[in-house]
């Protein structure tokens, strides 16, 4: 059963029937706008694979997955399967995840809105890459991410 204390802000139609598709394709044949990838992960119930677009943050030779929607379905598969694939074009790449800790994600969060406010700022409740640690440390709770480690 889900928890119902977890955040979860649920794409509107539009997004769900327009942008995603749209963003999914061109990341597809290989334009990746802004470091989008395909993300790819086996349901935890199925086994199927389910694959959304995400925005791949590269920090200090690191790259990090962030869920500005909060537990998504593909936080919980990510969560459930400890890794999967990452696409853009034909190329695929394999990795593992490790879930960061609320303590270390405002030094990922702010450079994550930095990059891409403009399209995920709504779901972080008016914090900004300006905000104080506090705002960031508030927030952090709300969006999980995830440190990637790629195995091939």
């Amino acid at each position: 059963m889900t928890d119902p204390s977890l955040r979860y802000l649920e794409p509107d139609w539009f997004t769900r029937n327009i942008l995603n598709p749209v963003v999914k394709t061109l990341t597809k044949v290989g334009v990746s706008f802004w470091g989008s990838r395909i993300l790819e992960v086996r349901g935890r119930a199925s086994g199927e694979w389910r694959s959304v677009p995400v925005n791949l943050l590269t920090l200090a030779q690191s790259d990090y997955l962030v869920a500005p929607r909060g537990e998504t379905q593909w936080v919980r598969n990510l969560r459930a399967a400890g890794g999967g694939r990452l696409r853009v074009g034909r190329r695929t790449t394999l990795f593992e995840a490790d879930e960061v800790s609320d303590s270390e994600k405002p030094e990922i969060l702010r450079p994550y809105l930095e990059r891409w406010k403009w399209e995920v700022g709504q779901f972080f409740d008016g914090v900004g890459p300006d905000a104080s640690e506090e705002q960031l440390v508030g927030i952090s709770p709300n969006h999980p991410v995830f440190r990637i480690r790629y195995t091939v």
